[in-house]
């Protein structure tokens, strides 16, 4: 099974490949003055005013008017261009591109927009939502995930969503897991520990919705048919070990297979672990260790060697060993899939299932 673990590939941080924070705020001036304050924007669009000043440079987005003395307010139409050009950044689009096209779209007629209000009238910063733009076709994967990625950066949770979405409805869950949401987990992480600036709500807003959408299409389970029903799969965190993405959407998959599941998930304690294999007497036991401090092979071998049912035929679970803490290991008999799909082909195998779809 893929990894989550957040430190491979980098990718542009913010949509103009400028730091992206929190930054300080303009004055905001005389309370007649229709429009948003520089910082104001900044916060509603969840980039740093360097940003916005960067993409005026840039791109030519910026304030229509200015007057002379005061602090620069971006109009009602200002921020609508600025919202189009980061939804279509979302979308996957080139920033340049992006900007390009919304400027055109205006300065075509396009939707009068409402009125720009600062954050002290609305509450808090207006979501930018990805109402009026249509995403790209989805057979560009990288596209996919740089404007997923970008969405993540501005903390903008309604377009993630809707990019994660996309992403299942367009290439199945399985593919979505693997070409998508794992490879923006990675960048995302790794750009913020090679930078040196620890965005940590970035992947954690990025991490609770890839588990939202996984446990969105996982089918619920099955009730019982009696005796002759299947074992079920058995599916745990080594102790100590708190990444479970990799087994929600392993749970996902075999639940869209049919295949009946027991997810347990983070830091299972071992004799915890060891009386729900007695209790259940699983088909195959999937133990998840991101790191090799984790990785307890002793506490693998004995639930392999575990057994059940009447002397003579007693029954012991297939054992598959996920995530990299088990790299270089010796597995004695037990499975390292080194995929989702691997995993899930391997597991349907066990359980007596036919051949999974690809």
């Amino acid at each position: 099974m893929a990894s989550t673990r957040i430190d491979s590939a980098s990718y542009s941080r913010g949509v103009d490949g400028k730091q992206v924070d929190a930054g300080p705020s303009a004055p905001d001036g005389g309370a007649a003055e229709a429009g948003l304050t520089t910082g104001a924007l900044a916060r509603r669009l969840g980039v740093s005013p360097t940003t916005l000043r960067s993409w005026e440079r840039r791109y030519g987005i910026g304030p229509a008017e200015r007057v002379a003395g005061r602090h620069r307010r971006w109009s009602p139409r200002d921020v609508a261009v600025l919202e189009t050009m980061c939804r279509l950044t979302s979308a996957g689009l080139a920033p340049a591109e992006a900007a390009r096209a919304a400027r055109n779209e205006f300065a075509a007629g396009g939707p009068e927009p409402p009125a720009a209000q600062d954050e002290e009238t609305t509450g808090g910063p207006a979501p930018v939502r990805s109402t009026t733009v249509a995403a790209p076709p989805l057979g560009d994967v990288r596209q996919e995930c740089r404007g997923l990625a970008r969405a993540a950066v501005r903390l903008d949770a309604p377009t993630v969503e809707e990019r994660l979405a996309a992403a299942v409805a367009g290439f199945g869950l399985v593919h979505a897991w693997q070409e998508v949401m794992v490879p923006t987990l990675h960048a995302v992480g790794r750009r913020w520990a090679t930078s040196g600036d620890r965005y940590v709500e970035v992947e954690h807003l990025l991490s609770w919705h890839v588990s939202t959408t996984l446990r969105r299409h996982t089918p619920p389970p099955v009730a019982s048919a009696g005796p002759t029903t299947a074992s079920p799969v058995l599916l745990a965190c080594v102790p100590g070990e708190q990444h479970t993405l990799p087994l929600e959407a392993l749970n996902a998959g075999l639940s869209q297979l049919g295949i009946a599941t027991r997810m347990f998930g983070a830091a299972v304690p071992a004799e915890a672990l060891a009386a729900a294999v007695r209790r259940l007497g699983p088909a195959a036991v999937v133990l998840w260790a991101q790191a090799r401090s984790t990785a307890s092979l002793p506490l693998a071998q004995h639930i392999a060697a575990t057994e059940w049912g009447v002397k003579g035929a007693r029954s012991r679970p297939l054992v598959l060993l996920g995530g990299p803490g088990w790299a270089g290991r010796p597995s004695h008999g037990m499975l390292r899939p080194t995929s989702l799909p691997q995993a899930l082909d391997a597991l349907a195998v066990a359980c007596g299932e036919p051949g999974r779809e690809r």
